[in-house]
This record gives C-alpha cells, structure tokens and sequence, in this order.
C-alpha cells in the first residue's frame, strides 16, 4: 500500500509589515484575502515563516542595502496579519522565524516530513520577488524529486512587474506555477 503525500503549504512572511505596514503594498493587501482563503481550505501541515529582524536592523547588510525597518522582533508589525491569523486558527501549523529571505530552518522542517514519506509543496506570500522565490529556490535545490508549486493569486510582489519576473524564474527552475 502506497503511503499518503504529505501536502504542505509554506505562508511566506504574511507578516503586518509587508501586507498593510512599513513596506506593506496595494499589491499585499489585495492577495490577503486569498491567501486566507487558501488557508482556510487547506488540509496539510502548514508552515508561516516569520521575517524576523532586531533593533539593530539598521546596522546589519540587509539593513544597510534596505534601510527600512520592519519585521522587528515581538512588534506589532512582525506578527502575522489578523486575517491570515484568523484563517490559521484550529489549523494545525508552526511558524519559522527567519532572518534573512530564505529559511534554512524551513528545509529542516520539511527534510523531517519527508523521512516519514512524500511531499509535496505549495508557497504564497509576500514577497514573491525576494523572500518567496528565495525559500521556493532553497526548498528546489535541496529537494529537486519533490513537487513545488506557487499560487501566484496568492502572493504579490514589491511592484507586478517584479511579481511577475519572479514567476518567470520559478517557472525557468521547475517549480510549477498555480492560481494565475
């Protein structure tokens, strides 16, 4: 008897920052609602990945390429977005805090399910041209066998015309591209 796929979704920093705060967007705002709803109709592991920096953000190589500082450690603008955390309520997930675009801790986390069997993989988020495309790549290369796709209506990206080159570049790197 074959054993069941373990289906997971990864929710990319749907974080008050990116979505609505210091470098939240239209673009972010008007995917929250789908996102959710993906959520919310999901039955799998979930994993929402947390962009997180300290106060010394403003000191770091990020800081000093991007010097806007968000995400930072237990504010209001690093939790997640009360509507992605009212879709993740009763949901069984865990949260991934990261400090820089893609989680090496996220491929742990995934290596562990997938010593118990298949997996596979579908991301949304924010944003799709730096840290989505950067995890969906991480999870790529250490898991080239493994179904990964992206909900594109799902995720949005510093402009759509960034949005849309990311997609390109997962799509160029085999990661299939759902929801357009």
């Amino acid at each position: 008897m074959m054993a069941q796929v373990q289906k997971v979704l990864v929710v990319v920093d749907m974080q008050n920052d990116f979505i609505d705060g210091s470098l939240g967007s239209i673009e972010a705002v008007k995917v929250t609602d789908n996102a959710a709803a993906k959520i919310k109709n999901f039955t799998g592991n979930i994993f929402a990945t947390l962009d997180t920096h300290y106060q010394n953000y403003l000191d770091t190589a990020e800081g000093r390429k991007l010097p806007v500082e968000h995400c930072i450690y237990k504010t209001y603008g690093w939790r997640l977005h009360e509507k992605i955390l009212n879709a993740l309520y009763n949901k069984p997930y865990k949260t991934v805090e990261k400090e820089t675009f893609g989680s090496t801790k996220l491929v742990k986390e995934i290596a562990k399910l997938k010593e118990k069997g298949e997996v596979e993989i579908e991301l949304i988020g924010v944003c799709t041209d730096i840290c989505v495309v950067s995890n969906a790549l991480l999870l790529k290369a250490n898991f080239p066998e493994m179904k990964i796709s992206v909900d594109s209506s799902c995720c949005a990206g510093i402009t759509p015309e960034l949005h849309k080159a990311a997609l390109q570049v997962m799509r160029s790197c085999q990661i299939d591209m759902i929801g357009q």
